[in-house]
């Protein structure tokens, strides 16, 4: 794909906040979000986004009350970590990362990461771009195990039934992406999404995150709260919320983090079940 066929996605809201039906406690984690480098963009990436810089995503934390955060490597940039790494190391205490390494580099390369705050490897199975595809599964693998690392994977849960046997061989924890990625037509009793529960009973955490892209509905997307509540049922103890800003790869209505705050608001209406969510479960996960 040469870079006019490239597809352009616009960027967040400037502003985050607005109304939302509770008050986030001390401790609260954002467990997924991007910076996004221009200078790093991959010739074979699936879209286009604006820059995100550390001074924009340290404002929306502070905007809308996060005590910590956690960024994700963005498919855009493939594994060049640095705009990244370099913002972990600017917020050793407030910030962690997941990162897209290299394979077969020098322990020096990994302890870099370990050292700013490194402390997942993510494997993306949807978007194109510099990455660690399925056919990495087993390397990563050895290296998460190697660094105490966790492997989180953004994937389709339609996939998970075909996938299940290689990954419940692995030694590494598992942290699945945005509830599966997968859209609220295809159904509570799909396979697709009976794997993923299974998945999470058994071993895997998940974030109950992305709503706005399983559904064409408008925020507070209702239509996924069945699919949260039961992901939550599943495992309380290894369900973490992320907002996914700036929301890339969206060419539909572009939310605010106070929408995606709100949507938590309806899968977790208890506070006690709500905080653990975003303190008890985040701070065990990324800052233990």
């Amino acid at each position: 794909m040469s870079a006019v066929d490239i597809p352009f996605c616009p960027g967040p809201p400037e502003h985050q906040s607005g109304p939302f039906s509770f008050k986030l406690p001390h401790g609260a984690v954002d467990t997924h979000a991007h910076v996004i480098s221009a200078a790093s963009f991959v010739p074979d990436r699936s879209y286009t986004s604006p820059e995100a810089t550390e001074e924009q995503y340290i404002r929306m934390l502070d905007e809308v009350g996060m005590t910590y955060g956690v960024l994700i490597q963005v498919s855009v940039n493939g594994q060049d970590n640095e705009p990244m790494l370099r913002v972990l190391e600017n917020h050793p205490k407030r910030l962690r990362g997941v990162a897209v390494p290299l394979l077969n580099q020098s322990d020096a390369y990994y302890q870099r990461m370990k050292d700013v705050g490194v402390v997942g490897i993510r494997m993306n199975l949807m978007f194109s771009g510099g990455g660690l595809d399925i056919s990495k599964l087993e390397e990563c693998d050895a290296l998460a195990k190697d660094w105490g690392w966790h492997i989180q994977f953004l994937l389709d849960a339609n996939d998970l039934p075909g996938l299940m046997p290689r990954m419940q061989k692995l030694q590494s924890t598992l942290v699945i992406d945005h509830m599966g990625y997968l859209r609220t037509s295809v159904g509570l009793h799909s396979s697709g999404f009976r794997a993923l529960l299974d998945l999470v009973k058994e071993r895997a955490w998940v974030k109950v995150s992305g709503a706005y892209r399983l559904t064409d509905e408008p925020p507070p997307y209702l239509d996924v709260v069945p699919y949260a509540k039961a992901l939550i049922a599943a495992s309380p103890d290894r369900c973490v919320w992320g907002s996914d800003w700036p929301h890339v790869a969206n060419w539909g209505i572009m939310p605010r983090v106070s929408q995606m705050l709100e949507s938590l608001a309806l899968y977790a209406p208890d506070e006690q079940q709500r905080n653990r969510i975003l303190c008890d479960n985040p701070q065990r996960l990324y800052f233990s």
